[in-house]
């Protein structure tokens, strides 16, 4: 089945920027929430920076205590998104590739597609792997030694690839460059997607990488989980708020959430350099993936489903429940609950066989009908064969019973003879015995 239209429907809002600049308007392919805090409103210790104080997820969800385990070095995050900007210099020595699959960017991947959501890009680099301005200054990543690629993608009426295209090529191109880690963070209005996707994402789950999806927003419109965060084997991230609840606005629900992570009041580096404070899911995907980062280079020798189990297996219960999540039972709001860098990285989890998260493979064979192999080319020369003897005529069908000639020669006909002169016989013998009656009775003379 083809997905109904497609667009970017994570939702952006930037509100304050932490340098005091003027604030960036929200893409025009998404809605906002009405507010956010301003950035002033964020507490920060004294003698604090005040960016890094604002990035309160490095320390509630456990990423700087990851940090002194690893910092993500030698693990590559594939960033498909608006393009990761050239000048911040939080992504120096950062991105490493990059390509463009919209026909509108540049070849590198650096510069931002799209007229009002080109900052959105470098808003998800820069939670997943920035680099700071210096030793504790500046915005920082989950994963700040980790490498980045750049894929530009464009959405809407001013690209000259469809949509559908884009991705497929996207994460084909990804794989081939060397990512561990995809972040995908854009979703649709359908659970539904092209067919196009199967085998990308079947050839990046086969070649062993990790796909971390963002799970959409109602804020946006999107009621429901849309794909490609319905598809089969991926993480899907939810959103929650500073205090670890559900986010109304900056998160959407469904069956096939991963995990959550915070999606309000987040820091992004924008593709000029400046601040913002943004909201949606679109910034818990690469809060996650930044996570898969840390767990891959701290455990190398895990593939692609055991990354993802830890995560899932080691999230937190959520503020309101009474009990660990149940890793059978994830639940609707915050699947398998609140990620928790700290414990994915260092705790002893069994291993699997399979991805938690399900198995594309299988949904094909199930619901997309079979494909027709071609004919195989004969690997010999054909060999004459000699051709059979004519077949008998067929005789005439008669019904069995009606006398044929065979029946009336050698069945009727000599039957009736043989009755006619059994009763000749008869016939004679009778008049016989008549006739010695009679004589029997007359009289002598």
């Amino acid at each position: 089945m083809r997905s109904r239209a497609i667009a970017v429907s994570a939702t952006v809002l930037a509100t304050v920027l932490l340098t005091g600049a003027a604030a960036v308007p929200a893409p025009a392919a998404v809605r906002a929430p009405a507010s956010l805090p301003a950035a002033a409103s964020v507490p920060a210790p004294a003698n604090a920076d005040p960016v890094r104080a604002a990035e309160y997820w490095l320390d509630e969800y456990g990423i700087e205590s990851a940090w002194t385990t690893t910092r993500g070095a030698g693990v590559r995050i594939a960033i498909i998104d608006t393009g990761v900007g050239r000048g911040p210099v939080e992504f120096e020595g950062a991105v490493v590739g990059g390509t463009d699959v919209s026909g509108v960017g540049s070849s590198d991947g650096r510069t931002p597609v799209g007229a009002v959501d080109a900052n959105h890009g470098s808003w998800v680099a820069s939670l997943a792997a920035a680099r700071g301005t210096g030793p504790g200054t500046g915005m920082i990543g989950v994963a700040p030694e980790a490498e980045l690629l750049a894929v530009s993608v464009g959405f809407g009426s001013s690209t000259k690839v469809p949509f559908s295209e884009q991705i497929a090529e996207a994460i084909r191109w990804s794989v081939d460059n060397g990512a561990d880690v995809i972040n995908l963070s854009l979703t649709t209005n359908s659970p539904d997607w092209d067919e196009s996707w199967d085998s990308a994402f079947l050839y990046a789950f086969e070649n062993d990488v990790v796909i971390v999806v963002a799970a959409g927003n109602r804020g946006a419109g999107t009621s429901r989980v849309g794909a490609p965060a319905t598809i089969p084997g991926v993480l899907t991230v939810a959103g929650v708020d500073p205090q670890g609840r559900a986010s109304l606005e900056a998160s959407t629900q469904g069956i096939t959430i991963g995990v959550s992570a915070p999606s309000e009041d987040l820091v992004g580096v924008s593709a000029d350099g400046r601040l913002v404070l943004w909201n949606g899911t679109s910034g818990a995907a690469p809060i996650v993936a930044g996570v898969a980062a840390l767990v891959r280079a701290a455990h190398p020798d895990l593939d692609a489903a055991n990354v993802i189990n830890r995560i899932i297996r080691t999230a937190r219960p959520w503020p309101s429940a009474t009990e660990p999540p149940d890793p059978d039972d994830p639940d609707l709001l915050y699947g398998y609950g609140l990620v928790d860098a700290a414990a994915a990285v260092s705790a002893t989890v069994p291993s699997v066989s399979t991805n938690p998260m399900g198995s594309l493979e299988d949904w094909i064979r199930v619901y997309r009908r079979a494909q027709t192999d071609p004919e195989p080319a004969p690997t010999v020369d054909p060999e004459e064969v000699a051709p059979l003897p004519p077949a008998d005529a067929a005789g005439r069908v008669a019904s069995p019973l009606l006398p044929s000639v065979e029946t009336l020669l050698y069945g009727t006909l000599p039957l009736m003879g043989a009755s006619a002169t059994a009763i000749l016989v008869a016939l004679g013998v009778i008049a016989a015995v008549r006739r010695i009656r009679l004589a029997s009775r007359t009289p002598s003379r």
